[in-house]
């Protein structure tokens, strides 16, 4: 008989009173101080509630318990609301959901704003939504404008600084890409590196060619010369990982052979006899740990 998925949650939201509702942890007076309650409290304020608390009945007695949205609870009642549609568990263990939602890279961040704008929102409401300054969207809005598509393909789904998207915009297309793959293959993703890569960028690959550097023909010449074997050791490493992949999964089966044929008392027992120390190297390799060696690297 297939086993049957238990359901998380409710169907249908159910309204509750807001003052109602018992939380299960306190607040202090300083999270309504905090960056976070401020863009709660703008964004319930401008455009409404979005995501619904997340609530499950109490088992003895009646009422329900908060489980998730402890901070939207308290704008409401800063805002005077007095009944809220909440999303109903069928479990009442204790812990936040949004700690499992990836949070938004920048790029996402960008294309969400734009999206908001070309449908209708002013920047003016974004702000106020979001809780930031009017200049902040407009940097926001205009973060791509300069980066090639390739460039924006390679970092779309990477926690970059918005300071990195500044610097990239120096640089002409076929260089943001390189600059991208190298942030990529060595996972740095900050200003500075950024700016190291800047600085050993030839004139000739920069925008409008950019300032005058004070560094000789040779020290670029040198410069140039280790980013490209940087980029080298980069692609190799990656070529390496996809075929210590594939060795993994070849180990793995292999693994699981031994470790059947060794559960064979017959044949183990063949081997003990008469093939003492392959029965030994079997048996070593069906007892790794490879999980526990590929997280030792």
């Amino acid at each position: 008989m297939a086993n049957i998925i238990k359901q998380g949650f409710q169907e249908k939201l159910i309204e509750l009173a807001v003052e109602e509702l018992l939380t299960t942890k306190s607040i202090s007076i300083y999270a309504m101080k905090c960056r976070k309650y401020g863009q709660v409290l703008s964004s319930i304020r401008e455009v409404g509630l979005i995501e619904a608390p997340v609530v499950a009945p109490i088992k003895k007695g009646k009422g329900y318990l908060l489980l998730d949205g402890h901070l939207r609870i308290m704008a409401l009642k800063e805002l005077g609301v007095e009944r809220v549609s909440c999303l109903i568990s069928t479990d009442d263990e204790t812990y936040t959901y949004n700690k499992y939602i990836n949070r938004l890279s920048a790029i996402q961040e960008h294309r969400m704003i734009m999206k908001a704008i070309q449908s209708g929102v002013s920047e003016e409401k974004l702000a106020r939504a979001l809780n930031l300054d009017i200049s902040t969207i407009r940097n926001k809005k205009c973060l791509l404008e300069g980066i090639c598509p390739e460039a924006v393909d390679l970092l779309k789904d990477k926690v970059v600084p918005e300071p990195v998207f500044r610097v990239l915009k120096k640089m002409k297309a076929p260089r943001q890409i390189n600059a991208a793959m190298l942030m990529n293959d060595q996972n740095k993703f900050t200003s500075s590196y950024a700016k190291a890569l800047l600085d050993a960028t030839p004139a000739n690959q920069l925008v409008n060619k950019g300032k005058p550097k004070k560094e000789t023909p040779a020290i670029l010449a040198r410069q140039v010369r280790l980013e490209e074997e940087s980029l080298a050791l980069s692609m190799e490493i990656g070529s390496l990982k996809e075929q210590y992949g594939t060795a993994m999964i070849d180990m793995t089966s292999m693994q699981a052979y031994l470790k059947s044929m060794l559960g064979n008392e017959a044949v183990a027992k063949y081997l003990r006899e008469f093939h003492g120390p392959i029965h030994d190297k079997f048996k070593q390799i069906a007892e790794l740990d490879f999980f526990r060696l590929k997280n030792m690297e």
